[in-house]
């Protein structure tokens, strides 16, 4: 008896687009599904939407330009700490002309950076960026609850009371906020030096706790994001790819592998 012979054909692996897109380093989610609302990607030539999911088998389009096989591999996984001066911005484009911190980082051959999280203009101190749009990602949801920690110059009377206000929650216009740990690190005056603690990254949160109180941020340096502190010997506008055992603290934090 003959018996006819089946043949199965797997289905090619699918991901969801805006996890690819951002996982090469076109950049974060967040800004991936924004391009795909403003309609700037195309599957096959379709317009895509959110929630879209893509094989390895798809011509992806971005702005009229396909992304040919090579565009869509991940790029080996880096990881910069960053020394942000004061007046720089953390944008790629300014469109007001200002200095941005991209234009100081090592230049890639696949691949682009990702910035991990912005500090504002007046804002120096560590920003991290890397080439692993995933981990970009996870390390700036909120789920992940990842301490930062900054140095805060004061102007004004600090009392207790304020401390304690700022340790046990303020009102602010977005909702309720604290400091996690706030220590007192010297300083005489109008230079009388603060280190905060927090375990979120809402916009100006730190001035505006300070200000709730009636005072004044003269001075703010982040020095610290979850594990990775910023180098004592790292120059504003230097960078300094971490070393094997603090990207892995950093991969960990996030339930990340090293070079996934």
């Amino acid at each position: 008896m003959n018996r006819k012979s089946t043949t199965i054909l797997a289905s090619p692996t699918t991901e969801k687009l805006q996890k690819v897109l951002a996982r090469i380093g076109l950049g974060s989610r967040r800004q991936i599904e924004d391009w795909i609302r403003q309609g700037r990607v195309k599957i096959n030539r379709r317009m895509a939407t959110i929630g879209d999911r893509i094989s390895s088998a798809d011509e992806i389009w971005l702005d009229g330009r396909q992304l040919n096989r090579t565009h869509l591999q991940s790029p080996s996984q880096q990881i910069l700490c960053y020394h942000k001066p004061i007046g720089e911005v953390c944008t790629r484009h300014d469109p007001e002309g200002r200095p941005t911190l991209f234009e100081h980082l090592p230049r890639l051959r696949h691949g682009r950076w990702v910035t991990v999280g912005r500090l504002d203009l007046n804002t120096a101190g560590l920003v991290l960026l890397t080439t692993d749009g995933e981990l970009a990602h996870r390390l700036m949801h909120p789920s992940y609850v990842i301490e930062r920690e900054y140095a805060v110059r004061i102007l004004g009377k600090v009392n207790d009371i304020i401390l304690k206000n700022l340790q046990e929650g303020v009102l602010l216009e977005d909702g309720r906020a604290r400091f996690n740990r706030i220590l007192d690190a010297g300083g005489l005056g109008a230079n009388h030096w603060y280190h905060v603690t927090l375990g979120e990254g809402r916009k100006h949160e730190v001035k505006r706790l300070w200000e709730s109180q009636g005072l004044t941020v003269s001075r703010l340096i982040r020095i610290r994001f979850g594990p990775i502190v910023l180098p004592k010997g790292l120059r504003a506008g230097q960078s300094i790819e971490l070393d094997p055992l603090s990207k892995q603290a950093l991969l960990q934090l996030v339930n990340l592998q090293k070079n996934r």
